[in-house]
């Protein structure tokens, strides 16, 4: 009998601690591809990497999104790269809080050195702000990016005020009047940061075109905005995609739980490298 109850005793352990060795595991592959990555490029890599896919918890599905703690995390990692440095970005996400993601993004774009986002399958909403405001975007020839228009509680904004047009005023209730009020200043307030995010290597009438563009609506909110779409409104990328981004991806795959999603070698990097890295002059683009 109580070599039964060694065996049952032997196997809790060894089925509790299995999943704690296996994600230590995968935690150490990661942080060596990041190594690899950043001694190839001689750069500070971070990735911001979401499981779009729902997570059981109780039975109840829930998702990952850019969040506040991702933006502190972010703005910490940046603090932590000299100014010289330049900042490789992973990018995986469905979107999340504006508020998070122009934090991420005017963050960036204010990193002296050259910023580059690399998009390996989507970057909707929020990322395709923080996207937008990289040096250089480097793009699998099928990831996407997204539009990036605001939307309040479960409606878009733009269709809050489509309202306004289709209705007398007499005949719209307060509660959508006061809605469409909201709607029209968050859609004021994300265009107004796209301009300045793209005004910093592209002209102002360019800036402004594209900003509206991606913020006003003309989609739904999940449309994916593909290579070819993206060359014809005039965003420069690249397709050239790291081998290390690809074997990274590999090792977040359907979670069992939650995890970090911002990952980087979490100490202030001295200036290692005989040659700093020189931001090479903006240009309109």
């Amino acid at each position: 009998m109580d070599f039964f109850l060694l065996l049952f005793w032997l196997f809790f352990f060894f089925t509790a601690l299995l999943p704690m060795l296996q994600q230590k595991r995968t935690n150490a592959l990661r942080t060596e591809l990041i190594r690899r990555l950043e001694k190839k490029r001689r750069s500070r890599a971070i990735t911001l990497i979401h499981r779009q896919e729902a997570l059981s918890f109780l039975g109840i599905p829930f998702s990952r999104y850019i969040d506040i703690e991702d933006s502190e995390q972010v703005l910490r990692a940046i603090r932590l790269t000299p100014p010289e440095m330049p900042i490789d970005l992973i990018l995986h996400t469905p979107g999340g809080l504006v508020l998070a993601a122009e934090q991420i993004a005017f963050a960036l774009a204010r990193h002296p050195a050259k910023v580059t986002v690399f998009v390996p399958h989507y970057a909707m909403s929020g990322g395709t702000l923080i996207a937008l405001a990289a040096d250089e975007i480097v793009l699998d020839e099928n990831a996407v990016l997204g539009p990036v228009d605001p939307q309040l509680g479960e409606y878009p904004a733009a269709s809050i005020l489509s309202v306004l047009k289709a209705k007398p005023i007499e005949a719209i209730d307060d509660r959508t009047l006061i809605l469409a009020d909201v709607a029209q200043k968050a859609m004021r307030q994300v265009r107004t940061s796209l301009e300045d995010l793209l005004r910093r290597k592209m002209d102002e009438q360019k800036a402004a075109d594209l900003a509206r563009l991606f913020s006003e609506g003309r989609w739904t909110h999940d449309y994916p905005i593909g290579t070819d779409e993206l060359a014809r409104f005039g965003i420069r990328f690249r397709t050239d995609m790291p081998e290390e981004i690809y074997r990274l991806m590999e090792l977040y795959p359907q979670p069992a739980g939650r995890r970090p999603s911002v990952q980087y070698i979490p100490f202030p990097y001295e200036r290692p490298y005989e040659r700093p890295y020189e931001r090479p002059e903006r240009r309109s683009r």
